[in-house]
């Protein structure tokens, strides 16, 4: 069995970086609580941060990762985020308890049983022949431009969801949506579902909130792109590669 351990919902690492630990570093009475990762890991939920240990630094660590480490990293983080948020019943106030046998809290006054959150989102490449459309968010870097995304509303469809969030943010429409592929995305929930559309009509108008500068880029002519792990620049690299 190998570890990992989290506190106040961040996962910690040691002075060297590392997250995953052959023995736990804690004594028993320091554990809130044990949440199975996947086979062969084990998340331990800290009382406190153990001396030589820090928050990890998340995106650092999946940037770095292969596919099963990201897995790893992100269904832990996930886990430890839910864990911290979602202390007491959200009906009666009652203190939660891990359940004995699945991925679950149980409120021992009523008996709610709460599972981890996921929140969809849509995230999606906009295409137009040779051209695509990419925004930026004023929590990017200077210069970066990214896809557009946003959450999936109660009772929407994802393809719905792309065609409001497009409209909302940038003031144009698209067609043909499809999907390509999904990511787990621990910031802090997410589960992102990546589409590629055709734009449709409108002129570029960014809401000023979200996105408050919008373009359209060639293959030569390319800002600053999110990180390769990102499921945002794996649609921009079908575009690059003629995949759309």
């Amino acid at each position: 069995m190998k570890y990992m351990v989290s506190h106040q919902g961040r996962l910690l690492s040691d002075q060297n970086g590392v997250a995953l630990f052959q023995k736990p570093p804690l004594i028993e009475d320091e554990c809130e609580a044990r949440y199975p990762v996947v086979d062969g890991v084990e998340l331990l939920v800290l009382a406190s941060t153990p001396d030589g240990h820090e928050p990890l630094d998340l995106r650092a660590s999946l940037s770095q990762s292969d596919a099963d480490q990201f897995e790893v990293l992100a269904r832990a983080a996930q886990i430890s985020v839910w864990h911290d948020q979602h202390r007491f019943c959200g009906r009666c106030g009652t203190p939660a308890k891990p359940d004995k046998f699945e991925l679950a809290k149980v409120c021992s006054q009523c008996g709610l049983s709460v599972y981890p959150r996921i929140s969809p989102c849509i995230i999606v490449l906009v295409v137009d022949g040779d051209r695509c459309l990419l925004g930026h968010n004023p929590r990017f870097p200077p210069g970066r431009f990214s896809t557009l995304a946003g959450f999936i509303e109660a009772g929407e469809t994802a393809e719905a969801a792309v065609a409001r969030e497009v409209r909302e943010e940038v003031g144009v429409e698209v067609s043909n949506v499809r999907y390509v592929k999904s990511q787990s995305w621990p910031f802090p929930h997410s589960l992102m579902f990546g589409f590629i559309a055709d734009y449709a009509g409108g002129a570029l108008q960014p809401d000023g909130v979200e996105i408050t500068e919008a373009g359209w880029f060639t293959r030569e002519s390319l800002p600053d792109l999110p990180p390769r792990f990102s499921i945002s620049y794996q649609l921009i690299e079908r575009f690059l590669h003629g995949r759309h």
